[in-house]
């Protein structure tokens, strides 16, 4: 990650990709190659430049709700994966809760915005744990269940359910031995202004959404123990 990049990204993604790279550095022995298992991962930006050797794991993309929110891997996504990220090192096409990885085959998962769209959460979770070998660590972001617990079911169509931060770490607490879950990204028009898709064609879209990330990266310091109006849950677990 580049530091004249960080305008433009969005608070959640700096904030993945600052956490992830610290842990690798904090885990990492010597000059030992680390490997990452980057789950839901396609065209995954919060492993980019990330010093590991990183494998994407996601489903094949089967209907139009998938093709619609751009989830799952397609032959085309693939390609273009490959040609662009230098750190991939496998790509798999498979549904982690029927995993057919071997125990202890990565020192660590990623895992950002995707437990929302599991139905079997449980399996997930504890197949996620299986493959991470002694010592590791896995990193899950999701939509804030505390805040839009309230919110109707087709918020998002391929969302199962929005967790809470005790319900988060519940789950997690099943199959690792430590987990830490705090609060993330202020919501509020800035972070909207943040998300939008922009165009250097369109420079005034262009300088709203940089202007909305650098408010919103103020705006989102200190609120690690704040419910109401942040925008998702970040844990790690460590095993």
């Amino acid at each position: 990650m580049r530091w004249f990049t960080l305008p433009i990204m969005p608070v959640l993604l700096v904030t993945a990709q600052k956490d992830i790279v610290r842990l690798v550095k904090k885990t990492k022995q010597n000059n030992n190659d680390f490997s990452i298992l980057d789950v839901g991962g396609r065209k995954s930006p919060y492993t980019v430049n990330v010093p590991a050797e990183i494998t994407l794991l996601d489903v094949p993309q089967e209907n139009n709700v998938q093709e619609k929110l751009n989830l799952g891997f397609t032959t085309d996504l693939l390609d273009k994966v490959k040609k662009v990220r230098s750190n991939i090192n496998n790509i798999i096409i498979e549904d982690m809760t029927k995993s057919t990885l071997s125990d202890a085959s990565f020192n660590a998962v990623v895992c950002v915005e995707v437990i929302e769209h599991v139905e079997e959460d449980d399996i997930f979770i504890k197949n996620v744990s299986n493959v991470i070998n002694k010592n590791g660590w896995a990193y899950f972001t999701t939509p804030n269940g505390d805040y839009i617990k309230n919110v109707p079911p087709n918020y998002n169509p391929d969302h199962k359910r929005h967790y809470t931060r005790q319900q988060l770490q519940e789950l997690l607490e099943r199959h690792f031995d430590r987990v830490s879950v705090k609060y993330a990204v202020k919501t509020g028009k800035h972070r909207v202004w943040g998300l939008k898709s922009f165009k250097i064609k369109k420079p005034w879209r262009l300088v709203k959404s940089i202007f909305g990330n650098i408010v919103n990266r103020f705006e989102s310091k200190g609120i690690e123990e704040t419910a109401n109006g942040t925008a998702h849950l970040i844990a790690i677990a460590y095993k």
